[in-house]
Formats: structure tokens, C-alpha cells, sequence
């Protein structure tokens, strides 16, 4: 056992006790303490591993942003899911004789499409224009 468990055995074996000293009418705050003190502690230690993590994460060259990549990875394939699926009832919506038939049908899509090529643009953008590529031999020197 490491002297983090050690050191909370000691502390729920004092809270108990405390609990058969003070009473059962001082069971609630006892409790409360104790796990007030155990919050603190789980709190402090998922602290350390994100700092250790944040820490350990590869940075990239632009503007000191840790680079993404998998699940991660910032990406449009959501917002053109998104599209799709609110897309399916505005199309039923906007094909409606009563809101244009097909000019409406190419008001929404024209305004769909026009949503997720600007979102594609900024990434570009953002990107400075160019995708991430593979390191070279000559990154290392």
C-alpha cells in the first residue's frame, strides 16, 4: 500500500473513531469532513495528472497550441453530420409548396452547403493552409 492510501486509512479510521467517541448524533458532520478532505485530495490528483498530461502533450510549431490528432483532432465531420441530420427536416420544411417548392429546396441547401464550406475555409485558414505532414528526418537536427 503507497502512503496515499496509508494516509487515508489513518484519516477514515480517526473519522470512525471520532464517530463511536462523539456519538451517532455527530455521525452527519463527521462524514462531511471526511469526505470534504477526500474531495481535496481526488481534486489535487486529477490536477497532477492533467498538468502531467498537458505537460507530456507534443506542441506544434504555430502560435504553442498542443497539435491534435484523433478523437481529438478538431474536425467538420460533425458539423456535416449536424447538417445532414437538421437538414433532412428543413428540406421537407422548405420543399413545402407553401414555402417555395424548389426554390426552396436551394434557398436551405444553398445556405447548408454555404455553412459547412465556410467552416471548411476557416479551418484552412486556420491551419495556415496547409495540412499537418509527417515529421521528416530533418525535423530532428
Amino acid at each position: 500500500m503507497d502512503t496515499r492510501q496509508d494516509e487515508l486509512r489513518r484519516d477514515l479510521d480517526a473519522t470512525l473513531q471520532a464517530r463511536k467517541e462523539l456519538g451517532k448524533e455527530y455521525e452527519d458532520e463527521l462524514v462531511d469532513s471526511f469526505m470534504r478532505r477526500l474531495d481535496a485530495r481526488l481534486d489535487a490528483r486529477v490536477e497532477r495528472s492533467v498538468a502531467k498530461r498537458l505537460d507530456d502533450e507534443p506542441r506544434s510549431e504555430h502560435r504553442g497550441h498542443p497539435r491534435r490528432s484523433g478523437f481529438g483532432k478538431r474536425s467538420n465531420t460533425g458539423l456535416a453530420v449536424t447538417s445532414l441530420v437538421i437538414g433532412v427536416p428543413l428540406t421537407a420544411i422548405a420543399g413545402s409548396p407553401e414555402s417555395g417548392g424548389f426554390a426552396g429546396l436551394v434557398v436551405c441547401w444553398a445556405g447548408i452547403v454555404g455553412v459547412n464550406l465556410a467552416a471548411a475555409l476557416g479551418e484552412l485558414r486556420n491551419r495556415g493552409g496547409r495540412g499537418e505532414r509527417a515529421p521528416r528526418s530533418d525535423d530532428w537536427d
